[in-house]
């Protein structure tokens, strides 16, 4: 069956997964190009980050695919699945959502006031400041 799997910026159509229940098997080729982890004998690894498997073997089946569900749990990421269109979609991590929320920071813009003096967010950092905007579309 296949099943669609969105995962960070890549949306694909496997034609190999397996489904079940709560969970999502992958072989490792479609879970290299799905999320660019790739099983190695190390664990799942993404550039120079790996990532043990657990000892009881749950995230790898007899047939060698990987449960990309439970490693996704195990990551943070949030997940969603529609069966009834085959979907399964994931978030960003919890910590990486965390981080970003955390260290918002408007970008420089200078503007006008309305008496033409022109103001700089960068001169009000650390201060708390009501900027108001509006459409007219």
């Amino acid at each position: 069956m296949s099943l669609r799997v969105l995962y960070d910026d890549v949306d694909l159509v496997v034609a190999s997964a397996v489904a079940d229940e709560e969970h999502l098997w992958l072989a490792p080729n479609d879970l290299a190009v799905a999320t660019g982890w790739v099983l190695k004998p190390q664990g799942l690894c993404r550039e120079e980050a790996c990532v043990q498997l657990p000892r009881d073997g749950s995230w790898v089946d007899a047939a060698a695919r990987v449960d990309l569900a439970a490693f996704a749990r195990a990551e943070g990421r949030p997940s969603v699945r529609d069966d009834e269109r085959g979907i399964w979609a994931f978030g960003e991590p919890v910590e990486r959502r965390t981080e970003a929320a955390l260290s918002v920071q408007a970008p420089e813009v200078t503007l006008p006031d309305v008496h033409g003096v022109e103001h700089s967010l960068s001169d009000y950092r650390g201060k708390k400041i009501f900027l108001h905007t509006f459409g007219s579309y």
